[in-house]
C-alpha cells in the first residue's frame, strides 16, 4: 500500500509542478493510463511468444514469464498473507523438529 501512496504523492508533486510551470500534461490522463497498460502488456509479448514458439501452452507460458505479478504488482494484501504463511510454516517446522 505504500508503494501507492508514495506514487499518489509523486504524481500530485508533478501536478503541482506543472500548474505552476503554466504547462499542461502531455496527454489527457485516461490515453496515457491506457499507453501504460499496453507498454506493459507489450514487454510480455516477445518471453511469451518465444516460449510458445518452443510448444508451451498460452496459460503455462503466461505463468512462467511471472505476466500477472508484472501487470498488476503485488497487490495490496498480498505481502501480509505470503509473511503469515511463511511464518506459520517456520513455526510448524520449528515445533516438529523438537
Amino acid at each position: 500500500m505504500r508503494m501507492y501512496l508514495l506514487s499518489l504523492a509523486t504524481g500530485v508533486l508533478v501536478g503541482v509542478i506543472y500548474s505552476l510551470l503554466n504547462v499542461r500534461s502531455p496527454a489527457p490522463p485516461l490515453v496515457a493510463l491506457v499507453g501504460l497498460l499496453g507498454i506493459l502488456i507489450g514487454e510480455q509479448v516477445i518471453p511469451i511468444g518465444r516460449q510458445v514458439v518452443a510448444g508451451t501452452s498460452l496459460a503455462s507460458a503466461w505463468h512462467q514469464a511471472k505476466c500477472a505479478s508484472h501487470l498488476f504488482g503485488m497487490l495490496p494484501g498480498r505481502h501480509a498473507g505470503a509473511a503469515a504463511t511463511t511464518t506459520a510454516t517456520t513455526k510448524i517446522s520449528t515445533e516438529n523438529q523438537s
